[in-house]
């Protein structure tokens, strides 16, 4: 009981000294697009009594990656209840941490979603199919939160577009979100060309993905790879294309 009491003060001290740093920050915080923490009852409940208060006294990074590590205890169980409320406390400690956000919605829209698909002991395809469902809409939703969080960062947009994907088979939001994750500084270049890809397949947009493929073919050899030739011909019969105006086969 007084070791507690010794660490709970410790831990205030160290706040209070802290609380003029934490306000000279609070702007930066603020221009970064950072989310407040939601210190609740329901978080408390979940940390501890010395958790919560390591929280409050600036020790949130600490508390993140210590349920970081809960959490990947319990997928190793398959504890995807457990999996989903850590996660949920960690990105709420730690909004700007792209990782905690990736992590969350990859164990929700692509781990506990195939779990589900695949269990035994649910006989009915309707209700495993549904469970998958609710799954992809977590992950969903832990991307479309942590976006909110890091608008100016583009790792989550692309998670989010391959989320739309692979797993809702839309291809125009895949395509959407690709194309937001290209306009963002640092952003690698086969955003742009994925983006196009996926354009590709929506019907009624095959002139506008003509266009942006035909561009990237334009560039140079770097981007004439052999998807976007694959997708460039399929558009060219698909849409007419005059011979004259088409690429050149690929020679042998």
């Amino acid at each position: 009981m007084i070791r507690s009491l010794l660490v709970l003060a410790v831990l205030i001290a160290l706040g209070t000294l802290k609380l003029p740093v934490e306000r000279d920050l609070a702007a930066l915080h603020r221009q970064e697009h950072l989310r407040g923490v939601e210190f609740n009852l329901d978080l408390r409940e979940k940390l501890g009594q010395l958790g919560f208060i390591a929280a409050l006294s600036g020790f949130r990074a600490i508390v993140a990656d210590g349920l970081f590590i809960q959490a990947h205890v319990a997928w190793e169980r398959t504890e995807w209840g457990r999996v989903l409320l850590l996660f949920r406390h960690v990105t709420t400690l730690q909004p700007r941490a792209i990782l905690f956000w990736d992590m969350a919605a990859w164990h929700m829209a692509w781990n506990a979603s195939v779990a589900a698909m695949n269990d035994q002991t649910q006989p009915r395809l309707a209700l495993r199919v549904k469970a998958a469902r609710e799954y992809f809409a977590l992950g969903k939703d832990f991307l479309e939160r942590g976006i909110k969080n890091n608008p100016d960062r583009p790792q989550l947009y692309e998670a989010l577009a391959r989320l739309y994907k692979e797993k809702y088979k839309d291809h125009e939001h895949a395509s959407e979100f690709f194309a937001k994750a290209a306009a963002l500084p640092g952003a690698p270049s086969y955003d742009r060309r994925f983006s196009a890809y996926e354009l590709s397949y929506c019907e009624g947009r095959e002139r506008e993905a003509y266009d942006r493929l035909r561009q990237l073919y334009d560039e140079g050899e770097k981007e004439r790879l052999p998807t976007l030739i694959t997708r460039l011909k399929f558009l060219e019969d698909k849409l007419g294309i005059p011979q004259d105006q088409r690429i050149p086969d690929k020679k042998r």
